[in-house]
């Protein structure tokens, strides 16, 4: 009978025993399947971080984007901004008048002017200028064109490519202007400002007095002149083309490299009125 109740016992203890592990076993599974839930809801959680990361990055990404194109098509100093080749601007600005001490290309006593404030290294004033020459080529002495100056700041070339122009005034006087100007334009963008003096010199004036003009800043006042009106008056792109009527003062306002038949029917409509 004892050895009864001893294997009895025995086997009671082997069966708690066995339960043990039975109950033991599965907690290492169960230690290593807990760590395995957060990983797994950590991988989405990541992802999605992720994802809202790269939405807020490419959200600054387009905001620099088109803040760049607006001012490469931009601001210039002052919050200016270059002009894209958008239609007319509807506020037309109230623009001082065009004299003949400027820089007129033209007949004088013409009824209309193309008033033009430019920046030499804009693309879009590039893009333009040769619409422009078209429309007063066709239109004989009918309408006439003053540039003014309108650098914008963050256009490396634009400051000096100004000077230069009136550097070549000062020697060849306002045909020189126009010549330089057309020059500088045809070479962009990939004139240098060390090709300056060598352009004037292609123009007919002097190589080395335009280069002591250009590195003395001398005509740097002038180009100021010009920046200084616009500002004053609003300008907001450039290029930006006001067509004055010198018979009535009325002006239309023209903001961007707009295509040659908008700038002929906002002509065409100035000499009907």
């Amino acid at each position: 009978m004892a050895t009864t109740k001893k294997t009895s016992r025995a086997k009671k203890t082997v069966a708690r025993s066995s339960r043990a592990r039975t109950q033991v076993m599965p907690e290492p599974q169960a230690m290593n399947a807990t760590p395995a839930a957060p990983v797994a809801q950590a991988a989405p959680a990541m992802n999605n971080i992720l994802v809202i990361v790269l939405i807020i990055l490419a959200f600054f990404a387009g905001y620099f984007y088109f803040k760049a194109q607006n001012l490469e098509k931009g601001a210039a100093a002052g919050g200016t901004k270059q002009a894209q080749q958008q239609p007319a601007a509807p506020t037309n600005l109230k623009i001082k008048k065009p004299s003949t001490d400027e820089h007129w290309r033209g007949n004088k006593d013409a009824r209309i002017v193309m008033v033009e404030y430019s920046d030499l290294e804009c693309p879009f004033c590039k893009r333009i200028h040769p619409d422009l020459v078209k429309l007063y080529n066709d239109n004989g002495g009918k309408v006439a064109w003053v540039f003014r100056h309108f650098p914008l700041s963050f256009h490396p070339k634009a400051q000096k490519s100004a000077e230069s122009t009136e550097c070549v005034t000062k020697e060849l006087g306002n045909d020189g202007f126009w010549k330089m100007t057309d020059a500088i334009y045809e070479k962009m963008p990939t004139i240098e400002l060390a090709d300056l003096p060598a352009t004037a010199a292609s123009v007919g004036a002097n190589e080395g007095t335009v280069k002591q003009c250009i590195d003395a800043g001398d005509t740097a006042s002038v180009v100021k002149a010009d920046q200084d009106e616009g500002t004053k008056i609003g300008v907001q792109a450039t290029p930006t083309t006001v067509f004055y009527d010198t018979k009535t003062g009325k002006s239309q306002t023209v903001e961007g490299a707009v295509p040659y038949d908008q700038l002929k029917q906002v002509l065409d409509t100035m000499l009907k009125g």
